[in-house]
């Protein structure tokens, strides 16, 4: 019985950690050069803003969910028109969902290590492509 209590502590003790910097990070949204800024656009009209990792392999720009709260990231498959602001400037793109063999490609590439996988709660991860609109 002690062990199922130690257990089950350990695991609320993990939720909680979990949340709180899930919770931080969405409060305080660090950007660097590394971010870009997201705003995508939700079925009512209503448009929100999010910084989020930039990701580029090969000369081509990606974003990933990382994260359990993902409300942009359904925004952007609902709208798939986004604006994107980061270091190079401001632009209009297409976000492309990513599957299969191009999915795999790209999360190699830009790999998750594991302590950030253990705060964040190992949620699963989507890749976006952000092809500009011309």
């Amino acid at each position: 019985m002690k062990i199922i209590k130690m257990v089950a502590i350990l695991l609320l003790v993990y939720v909680g950690v979990v949340v709180t910097f899930e919770s931080l990070l969405g409060y305080f949204q660090p950007a660097n050069q590394g971010t870009l800024k997201i705003t995508t656009q939700a079925t009512d009209g209503t448009r929100s803003q999010r910084v989020l990792a930039q990701l580029e392999t090969d000369g081509q720009l990606y974003i990933a969910a990382n994260h359990w709260p993902r409300a942009w990231y359904r925004e952007a498959l609902a709208n798939p028109r986004v604006e994107i602001e980061n270091a190079a400037g401001q632009g209009i793109y297409i976000a492309v969902p990513l599957e299969g063999a191009e999915h795999d490609r790209i999360n190699e590439a830009n790999a998750l290590g594991l302590g950030f996988r253990i705060l964040t709660g190992f949620p699963p991860r989507y890749l976006l492509r952000l092809d500009p609109v011309q």
